[in-house]
C-alpha cells in the first residue's frame, strides 16, 4: 500500500505554504511564530528548493548552485530564524576572474573594488564612489526605464573590461543582462559590494536540516512528496483550500513558492483573475536556466587552496551573454569545497556552473542528451585542468545537470534557475489585490533571486499574511470571547 504523506494532516489551517525554497521555508517558520497554524507541502522527498543537495555513493555529498550571498544575510538568518544559523555564515576570500582581458583576485567588497577600479583599470576614485553611491541609492520603486547597459555607459563608456568584472558575477548569480531594468543590477550589486561575499559553512543539508529543526519547534506542520494539484478559490475570490495528493485541505490563505506564471495559470486557474491580470501574467518573461558539474576527489585527495573559492573563468573578450547562455561553452564558474566547508569530512570537491538556455536542451532525444552531458563534463573537465593539473587522476565520481534536470526536480517552467524578469516582481505583489488570502513568494523579478532575497521576500509576503489574517482573527475571538 502507497504512503500517505499527508498523514494525521488537519482538514483546516490558518495557512498552507506550497514549496519549500527559501522564500517559502522563511514565510512557513515566520507565520508559525505569530502563532498561525501552518502547513508546508513539498512535493520533492526533501526541502531547499534550489538551495539543496544530493548525496552519492562513496559518502559524496554535493551543494547544488552557486553558494554565494551578501553579508546582509547573516542578519536575516539570525532575526527571522536562529542564531546558530547566522553564525555558521562565513566569508569567502579566494575570488577569481580568468579571462583573456585580466587576470585578477579579490575579496569583492567595496574597498577592494574600488583599488582595482582605480589601480588597474585606470578609473579615477571620483567615478568610482558616485558609480558605487549610485548603486547602493537604488530602490524597487525608482525609474525601471534605464537599462544596466545605460548605467554602464553613463560612468565607464566604451570600457568592456571594466562592464566585464562588474557585471559577470550578478549574471552567474541571478541572470542578469545589460538589457534588464539597471535597479536590478544595482540593488544585487551594492548588497555584494558591502562587505564582500559570504556561504554557509557545514553545507547546505545542515542549513536547510536546522531550518527544519527550528520550524518544527514553531509547530509547523512540514509534509514532503506532497503534490498540490488545484488551490482552491470560492466564486467571491477567496481562497478556502489546496487538493493536494488527491485531498482537500481547507486553509484561509496559501503562500505559493512555485513559479508565479504557474501559480496564477495551472494551480488557480485564470477564470478566477481579471483578463488585464492574466494578460500581464502571460506577459512575464522567464529568467534563463543553468547547467552544472558536479565532480568528487577520491577521499583525502585534494587541491593546492590558492586554487580559490570561486573562479569566475571566461575564454572569450568582453561581456556577452550570448557567449554565457551557448551550449558552446565559453565560460563558466567554479566553486571550489575544501573540507573545511563540512568541518570534520575530508572531501575536496568542484561544482562548475554555467548559465543555459532551456531550449537549448528540451528538444535533445534521449540518446542526443546523454551525449550532450557527456561533452559538457568533457568540456568542464579540460578546462578545470588549467586549475587543477591532475584533476583527471583524483577523479571518484563526475555528473552533469542541465535545465531539464532543474526542471524536473523543481518544477520550475522551463527549469528557470533564477525566477522570471522584472515584470514578474508586480504580478507577484498585486495578486493578493486578485484573490484574497492569495500570495507568492519566490524567485521574480532577479532581485528576489538568490538567496537572501528569496529569504527576505519571505518575510515581506509573511508580514502581508499577518494583516489579512489580523482583522478575521480579532472578529472571531470578539465573537468567542
Amino acid at each position: 500500500m502507497a504512503k500517505d504523506f499527508l498523514k494525521g494532516a488537519r482538514e483546516h489551517y490558518d495557512v498552507v505554504v506550497i514549496g519549500s525554497g527559501l522564500a517559502g521555508l522563511t514565510s512557513a517558520n515566520v507565520l508559525a511564530r505569530q502563532g498561525y497554524r501552518v502547513l508546508l507541502l513539498e512535493h520533492h522527498y526533501q526541502l531547499g528548493g534550489m538551495a539543496t543537495w544530493f548525496k552519492r555513493s562513496g559518502g559524496h555529498i554535493f551543494d547544488i548552485s552557486l553558494h554565494g550571498f551578501p553579508v546582509g544575510m547573516i542578519k536575516s538568518c539570525r532575526k527571522y530564524w536562529t542564531k546558530e544559523i547566522a553564525d555558521s555564515i562565513v566569508p569567502l576570500r579566494g575570488i577569481r576572474f580568468e579571462n583573456p582581458q585580466f587576470s585578477l583576485r579579490t575579496t569583492f567588497t567595496r574597498e577592494d573594488f574600488t583599488r582595482i577600479m582605480t589601480q588597474h583599470f585606470g578609473i579615477t576614485e571620483a567615478t568610482v564612489e558616485r558609480f558605487f553611491d549610485t548603486a547602493r541609492g537604488m530602490n524597487f520603486f525608482d525609474d525601471q526605464s534605464r537599462t544596466t547597459r545605460e548605467l554602464f555607459e553613463e560612468f565607464f563608456p566604451g570600457r568592456d573590461d571594466v562592464v566585464r568584472m562588474l557585471m559577470e558575477p550578478i549574471t552567474y548569480a541571478n541572470g542578469s543582462t545589460l538589457e534588464d531594468p539597471a535597479i536590478t543590477y544595482g540593488i544585487v550589486f551594492s548588497n555584494f559590494m558591502h562587505k564582500g561575499v559570504y556561504t554557509f559553512e557545514g553545507g547546505t543539508d545542515a542549513l536547510v536540516g536546522k531550518m527544519k529543526d527550528e520550524m518544527l519547534r514553531n509547530g509547523v506542520d512540514i509534509r514532503i512528496r506532497t503534490l498540490v494539484e488545484q488551490i482552491e478559490v470560492s466564486p467571491d475570490r477567496r481562497v478556502t483550500g489546496v487538493v493536494v495528493n488527491g485531498r482537500r485541505i481547507g486553509c484561509s490563505a496559501v503562500v505559493s513558492n512555485a513559479n508565479v506564471k504557474s501559480t496564477i495559470l495551472n494551480l488557480v486557474g485564470e477564470q478566477h483573475f481579471d483578463p488585464q491580470f492574466v494578460e500581464a501574467t502571460r506577459a512575464v518573461r522567464l529568467n534563463n536556466s543553468s547547467c552544472q558539474v558536479y565532480l568528487a576527489l577520491r577521499p583525502g585527495q585534494g587541491f593546492d587552496e590558492n586554487v580559490g573559492d570561486l573562479l569566475f573563468h571566461s575564454e572569450h573578450t568582453g561581456f556577452d551573454i550570448a557567449s554565457m547562455l551557448s551550449r558552446r561553452i565559453s565560460s563558466r564558474t567554479f566553486s571550489f569545497y575544501y573540507p573545511r566547508t563540512r568541518p570534520g569530512s575530508d572531501r575536496w570537491l568542484v561544482v562548475s556552473s554555467t548559465n543555459a538556455n532551456y531550449s537549448d536542451w528540451a528538444g535533445l532525444g534521449d540518446e542526443d542528451y546523454e551525449v550532450a552531458k557527456a561533452e559538457l563534463i568533457e568540456s568542464t573537465l579540460n578546462c578545470l585542468e588549467q586549475y587543477i593539473p591532475d584533476i583527471r587522476q583524483k577523479l571518484d565520481h563526475v555528473e552533469a545537470s542541465t535545465p531539464r534536470t532543474f526542471e524536473h526536480y523543481t518544477r520550475h517552467l522551463s527549469g528557470a534557475s533564477f525566477g522570471t524578469k522584472f515584470e514578474g516582481l508586480q504580478v507577484s505583489r498585486e495578486l493578493p489585490e486578485q484573490v484574497a488570502g492569495l500570495f507568492h513568494a519566490g524567485s521574480v523579478g532577479i532581485i528576489m533571486s538568490g538567496w537572501l532575497g528569496a529569504v527576505n521576500y519571505g518575510v515581506i509576503v509573511s508580514n502581508d499574511v499577518d494583516k489579512f489574517l489580523t482583522p478575521a482573527n480579532t472578529a472571531q475571538m470578539s465573537s468567542t470571547g
